[in-house]
């Protein structure tokens, strides 16, 4: 191997799992693996010319960045995902044991985790991306402003934006309360409004 190739496989091996985890949050899609695949193509064809004027790490997510957005922005994946949104809602289950509102620890888990991403899918790109970015990839705001880059005030904008619409959104589809292992846990609202029908 070259030398290029030997850096090429250290960055690939180094990245691959954050930027694979990173698109599949961001798209929420079943081709997070061509997608990251692109990406280090894209990555691969650059290292010669990347002058390190940003972080290496800085530069990868912003070509994942706007791989996504790119997927996201193209008109059949637009249909698909909004489609795949009212699926989701429908199809979504609800296990509940009779009229017991407590399901167990790993499933609440799972169910809380659903609507947090469904409620993320649906945020515009740009609300999207700063809440995936720091939220829960846990970029700093300078690193967020690197790897978009837009200016830490806008980053700061964005984010202050992004986390009161998220948890306006949350706040409408979700209960939430402390189990009786007193681990945040929440109920989907529509799941409470069935067992009060049924009562």
């Amino acid at each position: 191997m070259t030398n290029g190739e030997l850096e090429f496989q250290h960055i690939y091996d180094a990245f691959w799992p954050k930027i694979h985890r990173y698109l599949a949050r961001l798209t929420d899609s079943d081709e997070a693996d061509d997608l990251t695949q692109e990406v280090f193509i894209k990555v691969n064809r650059g290292l010669k010319s990347f002058r390190g004027e940003s972080q290496l790490s800085s530069w990868i997510y912003r070509i994942a960045t706007n791989a996504a957005l790119d997927h996201l922005r193209r008109p059949s994946q637009m249909t698909t995902e909004m489609s795949s949104i009212d699926t989701e809602r429908e199809e979504e289950p609800v296990r509940l044991r009779g009229k017991v509102a407590f399901i167990d620890q790993q499933l609440i888990r799972k169910e809380m985790n659903a609507c947090i991403r469904n409620v993320i899918k649906k945020l515009p790109e740009d609300y999207r991306t700063v809440i995936v970015l720091g939220e829960l990839e846990e970029f700093k705001n300078h690193e967020i402003a690197e790897i978009l880059q837009v200016s830490l005030d806008t980053v700061k904008i964005r984010l202050h934006r992004a986390r009161k619409k998220l948890k306006n959104e949350l706040e409408n589809l979700c209960c939430f309360y402390r189990n009786e292992s007193n681990v945040l846990s929440c109920d989907l609202k529509s799941a409470i409004r069935q067992l009060k029908e049924s009562d």
